[in-house]
This record gives C-alpha cells, sequence and structure tokens, in this order.
C-alpha cells in the first residue's frame, strides 16, 4: 500500500508525476508537435526520467529575441552506465551520434555518464533509440529516481575492485523503474493489454527528488562518496570484502541567498554485510520516498528529511524497517579523490591507461583531435573505455604489444602527455554552464582552461608544478562539478564574476568554507597568488593545500563535520 504523504501543499512536480500514467505524460505527442522545437510544459519535467533535458542555446537568446524568434530549443540526453563502462563498439556508436544529431562533442561527466549536447526535438528520438540498439540506456539518468551508480572505474585494479564494481551494476539494475512507458515512447513497443504498470519501490509518484548511489574502495575517493545521498564504503580484511560502512545524506547544491538550502556530507550511520547491501539500499531509498518532502524541492534531498528528524530518528527507522541493527562503522582511511594518470598493470596482466579529459569535454580543435583520436583508438582497441568520476577516462584491458599504438595515436592528434601537465590542471573540474545550461549564472568549462593557464604561472613560478590542488568550478551553486569540495572552489554568480571558497580536504571529507564574494578574474588571481606563494613556502611536509588554509586561518573550517555515528 502506498504511504499518504502528509505534505497539504505538493509541488507542481508532484502533481505532473501523479497523473502522469507512470512517466508517459504526452511525450508521443510533444515530439509530433513541428509548430515549436519545445516539449508541452509538463512533458519538459517528464522527460528528464527517460534521459534528457529540455535546454536551449544561450550564446543565440539575444539575437533571436530581437528577430521574433523562440529560443533555439534543444536537448541534452544522459547516457546510463553504471561504473561508466563502454565497449569500442559503443563507443564509436556514441562517436557517430554526437555528429549525426548532437553537437559535435561527447561530455565524460562528474557521475561517470555521457552526455550529448545541442540535439534538436527531430533527432531526440532517434538518438535514444540508436543509444539503446548499441545496448546501453539513457533510462533514469535523471528525474526523482536513483540515477547512475558511480563506483571505482577499474575492476581490474584488484579482486577487492573487480567485485565492488559488479555490486554497483547489480544495484544500478535492480533500482531501475519498471515502467513500460520508455519502450512504449522510444522504442516502439506496444503496451500488453490488461497488464498495467506497477512501481513496487518507487510508487506512481517517484521519490520526492533525484537519487544519487556510489561505493568507493579506500585509500581512494575519486567518485567523492560523501557527496552523495547514499555511499558504501568497502571494507577490506585478508584482500577480502567484510562489508561495508554506509553512510546517507550527501549532496551538494544549494540555493543563493536562502540558508535553508546548504551543502551537506554525508554521514557515516553503521556497517552491513556486503550480502545485505542492497536491502539497505532499497530501505534508505523506500525511507526517502515516504519522508522526503513533497512540497519544496529545493528542501527535498534526504540530507533535509535527515536534518528535519534528526540522525539518531533516520538510523531508527531504518534499523526498525530492516527488523536488524547495523554494526558500528569500521575503521578506514582515504588519502585522495583525485585520479591517477598513466598506465597501470591490472591483475589480469593487462594495461589500463587514464588519460586526462580536461572538464571531460571530448572534442576536436586546431591542434588537438581528442574525438579523432578516441574514434581511431576505438577502431583498433580490443578491451573497452571507463569514464572516471573526475571526468576522466581509462583506455582499459589493453595488450601490451597495443599500447605503443594507442600512445602513437595520442601523440599524433595533439593529445597532451599528462606528464606535462600541472597537477591543479590534472586535478581541475568544471560543469557545462553556458551556453547550453539554463540555470548557469556565468561559464565554468569554457572558462577554467584559461583561468588554469594565468594560474599555472604562478604555480609554475612557486615550484608546484607536480602538487595536486583540487580546483573545482560551477556555473552556479547545483554542485555538479562538485565544487563544494574542491580546495579552490568557484562558483558562478554572473558573467565574469565568481564566489571563491577555499579549505575543503584533499580526500573529499571536509567542504570548503567562503573566502570571498563577486570576484572577477583579476580579483581572483590577486587573491590567489599570495596564498599560492605562502603554501609553497610555509607549508609542511605532504600538506595539502585544504589543510594549509585550514592551518594559516585563511578560512575556518566548515561548522559541521564528517560525523561517524558510534
Amino acid at each position: 500500500m502506498e504511504k499518504k504523504f502528509a505534505q497539504d501543499n505538493l509541488s507542481e512536480d508532484e502533481h505532473i508525476k501523479d497523473k502522469s500514467d507512470f512517466l508517459r505524460g504526452t511525450i508521443k505527442e510533444s515530439l509530433q508537435n513541428r509548430l515549436t522545437g519545445a516539449l508541452d510544459t509538463d512533458d519538459v519535467k517528464l522527460i528528464k526520467y527517460h534521459g534528457s533535458y529540455q535546454q536551449y542555446d544561450r550564446d543565440l537568446e539575444s539575437e533571436r529575441k530581437q528577430k521574433k524568434l523562440e529560443p533555439l530549443y534543444q536537448f541534452m540526453v544522459r547516457v546510463r552506465a553504471a561504473g561508466g563502462l563502454t565497449t569500442p563498439k559503443q563507443w564509436l556508436a556514441l562517436d557517430k551520434l554526437s555528429d549525426e544529431y548532437g553537437n559535435g562533442t561527447l561530455k565524460l561527466t562528474s557521475r561517470q555518464s555521457f552526455q550529448f549536447h545541442g540535439i534538436l526535438k527531430r533527432g531526440l528520438k532517434p538518438t535514444i533509440q540508436a543509444v539503446n540498439e548499441v545496448l546501453l540506456s539513457t533510462l533514469a539518468t535523471c528525474g526523482d529516481v536513483n540515477r547512475n551508480v558511480m563506483c571505482n572505474s577499474n575492476p581490474y585494479q584488484s579482486l577487492i575492485h573487480k567485485e565492488v564494481y559488479g555490486l554497483a551494476g547489480e544495484i544500478s539494475n535492480y533500482f531501475l523503474p519498471k515502467t513500460t512507458a520508455y519502450h512504449e515512447i522510444w522504442l516502439n513497443k506496444e503496451k500488453v493489454a490488461g497488464t498495467p504498470d506497477f512501481e513496487p519501490l518507487y510508487h506512481h509518484t517517484y521519490l520526492p527528488r533525484k537519487f544519487k548511489i556510489a561505493l568507493a574502495i579506500p585509500p581512494n575517493n575519486e567518485i567523492d562518496i560523501f557527496a552523495n545521498d547514499l555511499g558504501f564504503i568497502a571494507i577490506e580484511e585478508n584482500n577480502k570484502i567484510k562489508g561495508f560502512n554506509i553512510c546517507v545524506g550527501g549532496g551538494l547544491g544549494s540555493t543563493f541567498g536562502n540558508e535553508t538550502t546548504y551543502p551537506r556530507l554525508a554521514d557515516v550511520i553503521g556497517f552491513t554485510p556486503k550480502e545485505k547491501v542492497i536491502e539497505v539500499a532499497e530501505t534508505v531509498i523506500a525511507i526517502q520516498r515516504d519522508y522526503g518532502n513533497r512540497s519544496d524541492r529545493r528542501l527535498s534531498r534526504l540530507k533535509h528529511t535527515i536534518d528535519d528528524r534528526g540522525l539518531e530518528w533516520f538510523v531508527n527507522e531504518l534499523n526498525t524497517r530492516l527488523g536488524w541493527k547495523l554494526a558500528s562503522p569500521r575503521s578506514y582511511q582515504f588519502i585522495s579523490n583525485g585520479d591517477k594518470y598513466g598506465w597501470l598493470k591490472g591483475i589480469n596482466n593487462k594495461w589500463f591507461y587514464t588519460l586526462f579529459v580536461e572538464h571531460g569535454r571530448v572534442k576536436n580543435e586546431e591542434g588537438y583531435s581528442l574525438k579523432k583520436a578516441l574514434s581511431e583508438i576505438a577502431y583498433i582497441h580490443k578491451g573497452d573505455f571507463r569514464l572516471t568520476g573526475n571526468q576522466n577516462l581509462i583506455i582499459g584491458n589493453v595488450l601490451e604489444k597495443d599500447k605503443k599504438n594507442i600512445e602513437d595515436i595520442l601523440k599524433k592528434n595533439g593529445v597532451k602527455d599528462h606528464s606535462k601537465l600541472t597537477g591543479l590542471r590534472k586535478s581541475s573540474m568544471a560543469c557545462v554552464a553556458l551556453g547550453t545550461c539554463g540555470l548557469a549564472f556565468a561559464e565554468s568549462e569554457r572558462y577554467l582552461p584559461s583561468l588554469i593557464d594565468k594560474l599555472d604561472v604562478i604555480i609554475r613560478k612557486n615550484g608546484l608544478e607536480e602538487n595536486e590542488i583540487n580546483i573545482r568550478m560551477t556555473g552556479c551553486p547545483n554542485n555538479c562539478a562538485r565544487s563544494s569540495l574542491g580546495e579552490i572552489g568557484l562558483v558562478g554568480r554572473a558573467i565574469g564574476r565568481y564566489n571563491l571558497y577555499l579549505g575543503a580536504s584533499h580526500n573529499g571529507d571536509r567542504l570548503n568554507s567562503l573566502y570571498k564574494e563577486m570576484l572577477s578574474e583579476a580579483d581572483i588571481l590577486a587573491e590567489l597568488e599570495p596564498i599560492i606563494v605562502a603554501y609553497a613556502q610555509e607549508r609542511d611536509m605532504e600538506e595539502s593545500f585544504g589543510n594549509f588554509v585550514i592551518r594559516k586561518e585563511i578560512v575556518e573550517k566548515t561548522i559541521r563535520p564528517l560525523q561517524v555515528l558510534k
């Protein structure tokens, strides 16, 4: 029986879901309307569950207004790939689709999935059909459901990594919506008469908001486990997984001027045997389904449910529903949340090359043909491609004899060796922002590389080329590139103006703090240069940049540290 929600004033999104017939709405009819490049208003919300956001080209906004034209509506399509795995055949198919229907680029996201941008309405259905034809999907990559499940990208790093990677895929498949609407709308499947849809977990109005799950293997936290609604930290004993620490309530999005919204790190609440992971995850999701805020979407993530009712309440509710108690958390340690570049030999005696992809944008431009290079590699590659949580790419399962061919293709196409880049650049992330995201106040992906060019001059001058200082930029406080976990975080406030945040930990277990507001580029450089110089001269051995600015009291530690329930 579905729980009736206590809120009297449900948000408009809740009413849309309620009457959508399990996410169908009028999407079919909207797609056929040739009088506009947009979908009907309700369908704009519903199409997210199918893996797409309606956007428009903001670079052309003023010009089209002057000509009394509607915005140039276009769609982002996101591809689901648990742990970020694709085959060479799938890579080539996505590459082709980006040219045929998109803007000629691929975006590797901070959640280990692919995004197409610039797809017009008439190309939406062919794109989603083609994605499915190569055994990938766009289902539930957006919307109020469990999103793409993140984990370490390389299962051949150890037997532990292989097991956790397999579990991520199992979780991803288990929590997919059961509605047949996706197959009817996009894949031309007929609804079987007399068999109504039923969502045993999500029910007919799904979750109050998006839900994110990740799995991490200490000592590396490259997927930023504490930024997720639900995280599982692998606990290893004698080269075997004993189980997982459970952390709940992470989420980094906020709204300027609204103090009831905030970035929050997940709390570690207990330990579960590995065979109970899906049971725990399903129960956590069900609690959020039943108690999450359905009146105000800005306050609807699991972090708000926990803060409103209390962590102790949440754990008691979880234990009661499970019918057994979580054990106390086991000890663990994270040391970094960055990627390790270059070649790594796996336990299967094959090689894995982690390639730096600046802000995840796979493109061709003069002197740098990354998209072409990866296409050439895909034609000869007998292994796979793996996306990391830091918007980078692993060329995986390479035979010893094929390593040089891959290196030669990258070099021929102007793809720089990672060893020639500073640690700052290799530790950078940026969201898409302008000119496609309708929420962005400022540039991010298109601007951060040039800002790093200027910061690199300061970095090299002070002998810090090898230091991995995390720098992250977002065009708004929704935090898609996890700027709140950057040792240097920049959040757009207006065109050319950013808030500067400092002091996150290097391993992802402490948020940064606001340092200065509304800074121009000249202001950012002027503020950061003396801090970088001081860091070069006064840091302790192995001290990270984030810890240095806290020790020097340049900013205060975030008020609410990561909590561990004893």
